[in-house]
């Protein structure tokens, strides 16, 4: 038996004092390794289930017999630490520290050993287990190692001629998966088989890996039951879906709500016309892209300050008429509501959307459309051909197609979208190679017209502009000057505190006023005057339809992208001759004057005229709600540009032509006893050809013979059977890619056709061609559709 006299006990318990930060630091040294231990290897002690990732291999490292071993005896080594730190706790803090010492002793220690020899066995324990956790951790990076070996043989990027782009996009996957965190939302986690299922099932590039379980991604969506649209006379959903918030969407609704009862009765009237024709219900979105803060939203606050609010006309009217055929309709004015209705991932925009488009048709704007090509991914090339892009000046095929217009000068901020030309919709019917979607103004019953006409002041003006920056043209006095003889002139220029400075002191000017008291302004006066802009707005048609005339300035030289800054950057190379051209050419006088603002005798005699004559209020069938209705409609059923479309036919391929040469010999007809074209729309034995004037543009060739250019029959005029036809001596056929093509080159006597369809337009011209010009009719009031197109 050891004895202790006072002073040991006094030694020891100071000794034990001096070690508690070493004893804390080998508790703190056996935790850590724990906890080390178990981070490395968490993720091989127990297998993987089948729902924690579908992109992780289920492996198990530590299952076997020998690392359970290693394990157990690792746990062992612990819990011997853990005895004997509790036992040195017992030491420090019991009353009889000497029976400790003996009970400690007794399990290992031989009789007589001292207290630093227990201390430094129990620290050459710890150290025997960092071996062991060293030893496991070896083990582990070794089976590691085998195991993504494995996965390697396993997910090499496939060498397959179907998929050529495959071993590339997953170069790119490993350098700049963690570029947008879409990629991780689909679960990529940077192995070589995240990258290849992701690219062969989210997207197409790689072919489907042979070990996954495809059932899941062959199941597509069960397309719904057709259900047949049915007009709507009540617009009060619309009103809630349209939304509010914004002084645009404001007026939009205003606009809505006051014409609804004109709305309903055309609802009535082209349910009578179409009889029990079947129309399906289309689910459409409708994003407005310049409505978002993400665009600036500039036309919000300026709704009240006498801003240009033809977009806004245009959209409401557009949601009307979509409304009351009776589809479905979904409407967003910001981003964040774009994302949620399309099934935008989270991220920067580089996924494709999580399901599949839920839309069978879009309607956005310039604006919108970039939004949905930065959200949507691959997904937007997919579904590209269900959006319709509302295009208030419109877009000509050479501005259209990427390539060609990179190449030959055509680029413009607006363009380049690689759609159909007929995607694009249009305020007016400026070319053919867009659709012409239009808006409506109000139209008056006969008792409203009849009271018009009898309250009309002959010496009444209303100068056409709001904003005071229009009255600050160049020569104004002097015109004005001549009108201030014959007549009172009014205006409607926006002002806060004081008359604007460019407004004369004889213009009686009412502000900016409200639409039904504008329209009121407008059934009193006589005459609705333009300064030459804005081009091509709804105003002079509200004023043509409350029984005014509408008095413009011819342009000479004509305004384009090459002379004047506001078409400049837009996708278009039209002339405009004067500031309606629409009023000019499908209207005309008694109702639409065109004169020369700086010749001033010229302009006095028209005034003159004009006192003299009287007219009644007109409105363009296409400008009415039915007639827009009907446009739509026709749209909707018949338009189809999703199918495929491949390179056009070249001269050797193609069929031959089924049209015959006019009884006349000027131009060719479809064949009688031809078998009209399926699917074909318009309707192709509408088809009239003729070979244009050099320097001429089918759209102005066509309107020559009192028709319209209809750029969807040029494929069946692109074949050489054509120009033979037509008498037309080719010494050389060719096919390239080129906007004016089919033509015929007179000095080489060369024939030329279209290798690209989408080059197809009707605009354009040169004087080295001869433009082979595709024709069809038209219906009075609506030049849209051919007389059998409904």
């Amino acid at each position: 038996m050891i004895t202790v006299n006072p002073d040991g006990k006094i030694m020891v318990r100071r000794c034990l004092v001096t070690l508690r930060p070493f004893r804390l630091f080998v508790l703190g040294i056996g935790f850590f390794s724990l906890c080390f231990l178990m981070t490395s290897l968490g993720g091989q002690l127990s297998a993987r289930r089948p729902g924690d990732s579908p992109f992780t291999i289920r492996t198990e490292v530590l299952g076997g017999p020998e690392s359970r071993g290693v394990l157990r005896k690792m746990s062992e080594l612990l819990e011997l630490m853990a005895k004997r730190m509790d036992a040195l706790a017992r030491l420090e803090n019991g009353s009889e520290p000497h029976r400790a010492a003996g009970r400690l002793a007794a399990d290992r220690f031989p009789p007589g050993a001292g207290l630093m020899e227990r201390i430094q066995a129990i620290a050459q324990n710890v150290s025997d287990i960092a071996a062991k956790v060293d030893q496991i951790l070896r083990h582990s990076l070794v089976l590691h190692s085998k195991v993504s070996e494995g996965r390697r043989d396993q997910c090499e990027a496939p060498s397959d001629p179907k998929f050529p782009d495959c071993s590339g996009k997953v170069e790119w996957m490993r350098a700049r998966w963690t570029s947008d965190p879409c990629y991780a939302f689909f679960g990529v986690d940077g192995t070589e088989c995240s990258f290849l299922i992701y690219l062969s099932e989210v997207e197409w590039f790689c072919p489907p890996l042979p070990w996954r379980n495809q059932t899941a991604a062959q199941m597509a969506p069960k397309p719904l039951p057709k259900v047949q649209a049915v007009f709507r006379s009540n617009l009060s959903h619309l009103l809630e879906l349209m939304g509010s918030g914004k002084e645009s969407l404001i007026f939009m609704k205003k606009r809505t709500k006051r014409l609804t009862a004109q709305w309903a009765l055309a609802a009535q009237r082209l349910a009578r016309k179409l009889g029990s024709v079947w129309r399906d219900q289309k689910q459409i979105l409708v994003h407005i892209g310049f409505l978002t803060e993400e665009s600036g939203d500039v036309f919000s606050p300026r709704v009240l300050k006498g801003g240009p609010l033809g977009e806004m006309v245009q959209w409401a009217d557009i949601l009307a008429t979509l409304y009351v055929l009776g589809h479905g309709l979904r409407i967003t004015v910001s981003l964040k509501e774009l994302q949620s209705n399309l099934g935008v991932p989270p991220g920067r925009g580089n996924c494709p959307l999580t399901m599949p488009l839920p839309f069978d048709l879009i309607y956005t704007d310039y604006h919108g459309l970039q939004q949905m090509k930065q959200h949507m991914g691959l997904s937007f090339k997919k579904y590209r051909c269900r959006i319709r892009v509302i295009d208030t000046f419109g877009t000509e095929p050479a501005y259209n197609h990427e390539e060609y217009a990179t190449l030959h000068g055509y680029r413009t901020n607006w363009g380049y979208w690689n759609l159909n030309p007929k995607q694009f919709m249009t305020m007016f019917p400026h070319t053919p190679d867009n659709s012409f979607m239009g808006f409506v103004s109000e139209e008056l019953n006969e008792t409203e017209k009849q009271l018009i006409k009898g309250s009309k002041a002959s010496n009444m003006a209303v100068v056409y502009g709001k904003e005071a920056s229009i009255w600050k043209l160049q020569g104004k006095e002097k015109f004005l000057g001549i009108l201030n003889k014959y007549m009172e002139i009014h205006g409607t220029v926006y002002y806060e505190s004081q008359r604007p400075p460019e407004v004369p002191a004889f213009v009686k000017n009412h502000g900016l006023l409200p639409q039904p008291e504008f329209q009121q302004l407008l059934r009193k006066a006589k005459l609705f005057i333009g300064f030459g802009f804005p081009y091509e707005g709804p105003a002079p048609l509200e004023a043509i339809a409350n029984g005014c005339v509408f008095l413009q300035s011819r342009f000479s030289p004509p305004h384009s992208s090459l002379n004047h800054e506001f078409f400049r950057g837009k996708p278009t190379s039209r002339e405009v001759f004067s500031q309606h051209p629409y009023a000019e050419n499908f209207i005309g006088k008694p109702h639409v004057w065109t004169v020369d603002y700086n010749n001033s005798e010229e302009f006095e005699a028209a005034i003159k005229a004009i006192m003299r004559t009287q007219v009644d209020p007109y409105l363009p069938y296409e400008y009415t709600c039915e007639g827009m209705l009907e446009r739509i409609h026709a749209y909707i059923q018949h338009q189809d540009f999703c199918a495929a479309s491949g390179p056009a036919p070249a001269a050797a391929q193609a069929p031959p032509s089924p049209f015959v040469l006019a009884p006349n010999a000027t131009h060719l007809e479809w064949a009688q006893n031809a078998s009209s074209a399926p699917g074909a729309w318009p309707p192709a034995h509408s088809l009239r050809a003729w070979l244009a004037a050099a320097g001429r543009a089918c759209t102005d060739a066509c309107l020559d013979h009192g028709l319209i250019c209809e750029p969807t029959f040029f494929p069946f005029l692109n074949s050489q059977d054509a120009f033979q036809k037509l008498q037309v001596p080719c010494d050389s056929t060719e096919s390239e890619m080129n906007h004016l093509y089919p033509a015929f080159a007179q000095p080489g006597r060369e024939c030329f056709l279209q290798k690209e369809p989408l080059l197809f337009s009707c605009a354009g011209s040169s004087t080295k061609y001869h433009r082979l010009c595709p024709c069809r009719d038209f219906r009075k009031g609506q030049v849209a559709l051919c007389r059998d197109c409904l």
